[in-house]
Protein backbone atom coordinates (compact mmCIF):
# COMPACT_ATOMS: atom_id res chain seq x y z
CA UNK A 1 0.00 0.00 0.00
CA UNK A 2 1.24 3.51 -0.67
CA UNK A 3 -0.15 7.02 -0.55
CA UNK A 4 -0.66 8.86 -3.82
CA UNK A 5 -2.59 11.93 -4.88
CA UNK A 6 -6.16 11.13 -5.87
CA UNK A 7 -8.70 13.21 -7.74
CA UNK A 8 -12.22 13.14 -6.32
CA UNK A 9 -14.86 11.94 -8.72
CA UNK A 10 -18.56 11.09 -8.84
CA UNK A 11 -19.90 7.78 -10.11
CA UNK A 12 -22.30 7.28 -13.01
CA UNK A 13 -23.03 4.96 -15.91
CA UNK A 14 -21.48 5.85 -19.26
CA UNK A 15 -23.46 4.16 -22.00
CA UNK A 16 -21.38 5.68 -24.79
CA UNK A 17 -18.41 3.52 -23.82
CA UNK A 18 -19.32 0.03 -24.94
CA UNK A 19 -19.38 -2.74 -22.33
CA UNK A 20 -18.50 -0.25 -19.57
CA UNK A 21 -20.62 -0.54 -16.47
CA UNK A 22 -19.78 2.17 -13.95
CA UNK A 23 -16.75 4.39 -14.20
CA UNK A 24 -15.54 7.41 -12.29
CA UNK A 25 -16.37 10.81 -13.70
CA UNK A 26 -15.57 14.28 -12.44
CA UNK A 27 -18.63 16.13 -11.19
CA UNK A 28 -16.87 19.06 -9.53
CA UNK A 29 -13.45 20.62 -9.69
CA UNK A 30 -11.24 17.89 -8.16
CA UNK A 31 -9.19 18.47 -5.04
CA UNK A 32 -5.75 16.98 -5.65
CA UNK A 33 -4.66 17.65 -2.04
CA UNK A 34 -6.89 14.79 -0.89
CA UNK A 35 -4.90 11.60 -0.27
CA UNK A 36 -6.13 8.09 0.31
CA UNK A 37 -4.57 4.68 0.45
CA UNK A 38 -5.10 2.33 -2.48
CA UNK A 39 -3.83 -1.12 -3.31
CA UNK A 40 -0.76 -1.17 -5.51
CA UNK A 41 -1.28 -2.45 -9.02
CA UNK A 42 1.15 -4.30 -11.24
CA UNK A 43 3.21 -2.26 -13.66
CA UNK A 44 5.69 0.56 -13.35
CA UNK A 45 5.98 2.81 -10.33
CA UNK A 46 7.55 6.25 -10.11
CA UNK A 47 11.32 5.89 -10.52
CA UNK A 48 11.16 2.59 -12.42
CA UNK A 49 12.97 2.09 -15.70
CA UNK A 50 10.58 1.64 -18.63
CA UNK A 51 11.71 -0.88 -21.21
CA UNK A 52 11.65 -0.02 -24.88
CA UNK A 53 9.24 -1.52 -27.42
CA UNK A 54 8.84 -1.95 -31.16
CA UNK A 55 5.27 -1.37 -32.33
CA UNK A 56 3.60 -0.74 -35.68
CA UNK A 57 2.28 2.75 -36.32
CA UNK A 58 -0.50 3.97 -38.56
CA UNK A 59 2.24 5.24 -40.89
CA UNK A 60 3.18 1.60 -41.65
CA UNK A 61 6.49 1.86 -39.78
CA UNK A 62 7.80 0.26 -36.59
CA UNK A 63 8.45 2.70 -33.76
CA UNK A 64 10.66 2.49 -30.67
CA UNK A 65 11.76 4.94 -28.00
CA UNK A 66 15.31 4.39 -29.20
CA UNK A 67 14.36 6.08 -32.49
CA UNK A 68 14.31 9.42 -30.66
CA UNK A 69 18.00 9.96 -30.00
CA UNK A 70 17.55 13.69 -29.37
CA UNK A 71 14.59 13.36 -27.01
CA UNK A 72 14.92 14.29 -23.35
CA UNK A 73 11.94 12.10 -22.51
CA UNK A 74 8.46 11.14 -23.64
CA UNK A 75 4.79 11.76 -22.98
CA UNK A 76 3.52 8.22 -23.53
CA UNK A 77 -0.26 7.85 -23.66
CA UNK A 78 -2.29 4.66 -23.90
CA UNK A 79 -5.33 5.66 -25.93
CA UNK A 80 -7.81 4.41 -28.55
CA UNK A 81 -10.48 5.54 -31.02
CA UNK A 82 -13.83 4.88 -29.38
CA UNK A 83 -13.59 5.99 -25.75
CA UNK A 84 -15.48 9.25 -25.06
CA UNK A 85 -12.84 10.28 -22.54
CA UNK A 86 -10.15 9.92 -25.21
CA UNK A 87 -12.26 11.88 -27.68
CA UNK A 88 -12.67 14.65 -25.10
CA UNK A 89 -8.89 14.79 -24.64
CA UNK A 90 -7.72 14.42 -28.26
CA UNK A 91 -7.25 18.12 -28.95
CA UNK A 92 -5.35 18.49 -25.67
CA UNK A 93 -3.11 15.55 -26.59
CA UNK A 94 -2.34 17.22 -29.93
CA UNK A 95 -1.60 20.44 -28.04
CA UNK A 96 0.79 18.62 -25.69
CA UNK A 97 2.77 17.32 -28.65
CA UNK A 98 2.84 20.75 -30.27
CA UNK A 99 4.05 22.38 -27.06
CA UNK A 100 6.64 19.85 -25.94
CA UNK A 101 7.96 17.98 -28.99
CA UNK A 102 10.46 20.70 -29.90
CA UNK A 103 11.42 20.98 -26.22
CA UNK A 104 12.44 17.32 -26.18
CA UNK A 105 9.30 15.57 -24.88
CA UNK A 106 7.32 14.23 -27.86
CA UNK A 107 3.95 12.54 -27.46
CA UNK A 108 3.73 8.85 -28.37
CA UNK A 109 0.33 7.14 -28.29
CA UNK A 110 -0.42 3.42 -28.09
CA UNK A 111 -3.75 1.67 -28.64
CA UNK A 112 -3.85 -1.37 -26.31
CA UNK A 113 -7.39 -2.56 -27.11
CA UNK A 114 -8.33 -5.86 -28.72
CA UNK A 115 -10.08 -4.99 -32.00
CA UNK A 116 -12.21 -8.13 -31.89
CA UNK A 117 -13.81 -6.94 -28.67
CA UNK A 118 -13.92 -3.30 -29.77
CA UNK A 119 -14.05 -3.10 -33.60
CA UNK A 120 -13.96 0.71 -33.50
CA UNK A 121 -10.34 0.39 -32.37
CA UNK A 122 -9.14 -1.65 -35.34
CA UNK A 123 -5.83 -0.76 -36.97
CA UNK A 124 -7.59 0.39 -40.14
CA UNK A 125 -9.84 2.73 -38.17
CA UNK A 126 -6.81 3.96 -36.23
CA UNK A 127 -5.44 5.16 -39.58
CA UNK A 128 -8.73 6.91 -40.32
CA UNK A 129 -8.84 8.60 -36.93
CA UNK A 130 -5.23 9.77 -37.11
CA UNK A 131 -5.88 11.28 -40.53
CA UNK A 132 -9.17 12.92 -39.50
CA UNK A 133 -7.63 14.58 -36.44
CA UNK A 134 -4.27 15.35 -38.03
CA UNK A 135 -2.24 13.56 -35.40
CA UNK A 136 1.28 14.99 -35.24
CA UNK A 137 2.60 12.08 -33.18
CA UNK A 138 2.97 8.31 -33.65
CA UNK A 139 -0.20 6.27 -33.11
CA UNK A 140 0.89 2.71 -32.44
CA UNK A 141 -0.94 -0.56 -31.87
CA UNK A 142 -0.13 -2.96 -29.03
CA UNK A 143 -1.58 -5.83 -31.04
CA UNK A 144 -0.21 -8.61 -28.84
CA UNK A 145 -1.14 -6.68 -25.70
CA UNK A 146 2.32 -7.14 -24.22
CA UNK A 147 3.28 -3.52 -23.60
CA UNK A 148 0.37 -2.03 -21.65
CA UNK A 149 0.64 -4.64 -18.82
CA UNK A 150 4.34 -3.82 -18.42
CA UNK A 151 3.44 -0.20 -17.83
CA UNK A 152 0.41 -1.02 -15.72
CA UNK A 153 -2.02 0.94 -17.89
CA UNK A 154 -5.65 0.28 -16.97
CA UNK A 155 -7.58 3.00 -18.80
CA UNK A 156 -7.69 4.96 -22.01
CA UNK A 157 -6.29 7.54 -21.72
CA UNK A 158 -3.49 6.66 -19.28
CA UNK A 159 -0.34 8.80 -19.28
CA UNK A 160 3.27 7.92 -18.43
CA UNK A 161 5.84 10.72 -18.53
CA UNK A 162 9.35 9.33 -19.01
CA UNK A 163 12.68 11.09 -18.64
CA UNK A 164 15.90 9.94 -20.27
CA UNK A 165 18.66 9.33 -17.75
CA UNK A 166 21.80 8.06 -19.50
CA UNK A 167 20.49 5.15 -21.59
CA UNK A 168 17.40 4.57 -19.43
CA UNK A 169 13.83 5.87 -19.62
CA UNK A 170 12.71 6.60 -16.07
CA UNK A 171 9.04 6.91 -15.09
CA UNK A 172 8.42 10.36 -13.60
CA UNK A 173 4.63 10.79 -13.73
CA UNK A 174 1.68 8.39 -14.05
CA UNK A 175 -2.00 9.22 -14.36
CA UNK A 176 -4.45 11.57 -16.02
CA UNK A 177 -3.82 14.62 -18.21
CA UNK A 178 -5.60 17.23 -16.09
CA UNK A 179 -8.45 17.56 -13.63
CA UNK A 180 -11.38 18.22 -15.95
CA UNK A 181 -11.91 15.99 -18.99
CA UNK A 182 -15.32 17.53 -19.73
CA UNK A 183 -14.29 21.14 -20.29
CA UNK A 184 -10.75 22.34 -20.98
CA UNK A 185 -11.81 25.85 -19.99
CA UNK A 186 -12.49 24.66 -16.44
CA UNK A 187 -9.15 22.90 -15.94
CA UNK A 188 -7.36 24.12 -12.81
CA UNK A 189 -4.64 21.45 -12.54
CA UNK A 190 -2.58 20.50 -15.60
CA UNK A 191 -0.74 17.46 -14.28
CA UNK A 192 1.15 16.43 -17.41
CA UNK A 193 2.17 19.97 -18.30
CA UNK A 194 3.27 20.66 -14.73
CA UNK A 195 5.30 17.44 -14.68
CA UNK A 196 7.09 18.13 -17.97
CA UNK A 197 7.68 21.78 -17.07
CA UNK A 198 9.29 20.67 -13.81
CA UNK A 199 11.54 18.19 -15.61
CA UNK A 200 12.60 20.81 -18.15
CA UNK A 201 13.45 23.21 -15.32
CA UNK A 202 15.31 20.54 -13.35
CA UNK A 203 12.81 20.73 -10.51
CA UNK A 204 10.97 18.10 -8.49
CA UNK A 205 7.48 17.20 -9.76
CA UNK A 206 4.88 18.20 -7.18
CA UNK A 207 2.16 15.72 -8.18
CA UNK A 208 3.80 12.55 -9.47
CA UNK A 209 0.79 10.27 -9.61
CA UNK A 210 -2.94 10.67 -10.14
CA UNK A 211 -5.78 8.29 -10.96
CA UNK A 212 -6.28 7.67 -14.70
CA UNK A 213 -9.89 8.27 -15.72
CA UNK A 214 -11.34 6.68 -18.83
CA UNK A 215 -12.56 3.46 -20.42
CA UNK A 216 -11.21 0.08 -19.38
CA UNK A 217 -8.72 -1.62 -21.71
CA UNK A 218 -10.35 -4.34 -23.80
CA UNK A 219 -8.32 -7.50 -23.14
CA UNK A 220 -8.26 -10.56 -25.39
CA UNK A 221 -10.30 -13.46 -24.06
Amino acid sequence: MKKIFLISFGILSLTACKKETTITEQTTTPTPSITEEITETSGYKIGDEATDFSLMGVDGKMHSLADYSDAKGFILIFTCNHCPYVIAYEDRIIALDKKYKDLGYPVITINPNDAELQPEDSFELMKVRANEKGFTFPYLVDEDQKIYPQYGATKTPHVFVLQKESDKNIVKYIGTIDNNYENPEDVSERYVEDAVDALLAGNEINVKETVAIGCTIKVKK
